[in-house]
């Protein structure tokens, strides 16, 4: 009965996923794939899930589900505004399996400028892994160091405020925590022919926490490839990982996930 209700759960979620990757936003990779907006660009996609399934009256499946992302893009003249929220609730019986979510404000001032500069404050949850809530607000500088029809390059420095609240798996003891950490990233697109798209960002956070005497480091990398293999047809690849080198509290270091799909224009 419960191998039965646990495999039906895990396969729920995987159709149910939205690709949560890490502690690290990877704005720069939402940048990339909604960079083409010239002056305003606003997108709401909410879903949800309610139904009972079993195969018997005594193993009842009750699945509970939602999902809201709101991606709002502003270019005005020079600068650049971006709004991003996104909500992801999936409950099995009475337990939950996934419980995320993010609001997350930037500017990003003369941006057509090689080198150009950006705010943001972000608000985060991951209840799944103990997190709630995560508080930051920041800036940096970003240099477009190429930029042309079919290559860019893209560096980012930067710092930035955290504040987190952590529960313990194993004990619930809450732990809180705050540093002042650097925030760097590189971001490469590559459009090698009309049929093939290379995305690559990377991220690396680090601070000190003085509790442990050591940093504490992150690092994500997105790789994004897109290949037009017939005139209607094309393939989407997409490959997310993070590492974090200290946790707060004893969770997984490495997440990954890979995404891969076929696309057809009727």
């Amino acid at each position: 009965m419960v191998k039965a209700k646990y495999l039906f759960s895990l396969i729920i979620l995987f159709l149910f996923s939205h690709a949560v990757v890490g502690q690290v936003l990877n704005i720069e990779r939402l940048r990339l794939e909604k960079d083409t907006a010239t002056f305003f660009k606003s997108k709401i996609t909410a879903g949800m899930n309610i139904y009972n399934r079993s195969s018997a009256a005594s193993e009842p499946v009750n699945l509970f589900g939602y999902n809201v992302d709101v991606n709002t893009l502003y270019y005005p003249g020079k600068h650049a505004f971006m709004g991003l929220a996104k909500f992801d609730y999936l409950k099995v019986n009475n337990e939950d399996f996934l419980n995320f979510g993010f609001v997350h404000f930037r500017v990003n001032y003369f941006r057509k400028k090689t080198i150009n500069f950006e705010n943001f404050v972000q608000y985060s949850y991951d209840n799944f892994r103990g997190l709630h809530p995560r508080l930051l607000g920041g800036g940096g500088i970003r240099w477009n160091m190429f930029k042309s029809k079919s290559l860019s390059l893209v560096i980012g420095v930067g710092a930035l405020y955290e504040y987190e609240n952590w529960t313990h798996p194993e004990t619930n003891q809450t732990i809180e925590i705050a540093l002042v950490k650097s925030s760097n990233y590189i971001s490469f697109r590559w459009t090698a022919n009309e049929n093939v798209d290379i995305n690559f960002v990377g991220y690396y956070q680090t601070g000190y926490d003085s509790d442990i005497s050591a940093f504490r480091n992150r690092t994500n990398a997105s790789l994004i490839l897109n290949t037009k293999i017939a005139k209607r047809i094309s393939f989407a690849n997409s490959f997310d990982i993070s590492y974090e080198h200290k946790p707060i509290v004893p969770i997984i270091k490495t997440i990954y996930t890979f995404k891969t799909g076929l696309s057809i224009d009727l």
